[in-house]
């Protein structure tokens, strides 16, 4: 397996308050927010539509355990379950069980300094 990660999937990041964190962002900085945040799209070099997802959670959100920070970065990868088994046989923490949907798969893990990872295989095809 000789890619792991594709690109930026997403950030994520606490906030007091998103609605008005996300309206803020649309208003003063063009962004095109919805319920989820914002959701750039571009193509990758085979010319695929993909996306990046920004989104400000609520400040007690339990998402981001079991890290204690106040952000959390998605990264695309490809063969999410084939990348879970390497990353763990070179002991990287696993956090959970990976979750499949519609729109791709997830996984996560810790870096070394507990921050939690999403590692997510995408369906880019299910926003269109």
């Amino acid at each position: 397996m000789e890619k792991r990660v594709t690109g930026i999937g997403g950030v994520f990041f606490k906030s007091k308050n998103p609605d008005a964190t996300k309206e803020w962002y649309k208003n003063h900085l063009g962004l095109n927010t919805d319920n989820y945040g914002c959701t750039f799209w571009w193509q990758n070099e085979k010319g695929e539509k993909c996306s990046t997802q920004w989104s400000p959670f609520k400040a007690d959100t339990s998402y981001f355990s079991p890290s204690e920070k106040d952000f959390m970065f998605n990264y695309r990868v490809e063969n999410l379950e084939e990348l879970l088994k390497i990353l763990k046989e070179e002991g990287v923490t696993i956090v959970g069980e990976m979750e499949t949907y519609d729109y791709g798969k997830f996984g996560w893990i810790l870096d070394p300094e507990g921050n939690k990872i999403e590692l997510w295989e995408p369906v880019d095809s299910a926003f269109l």
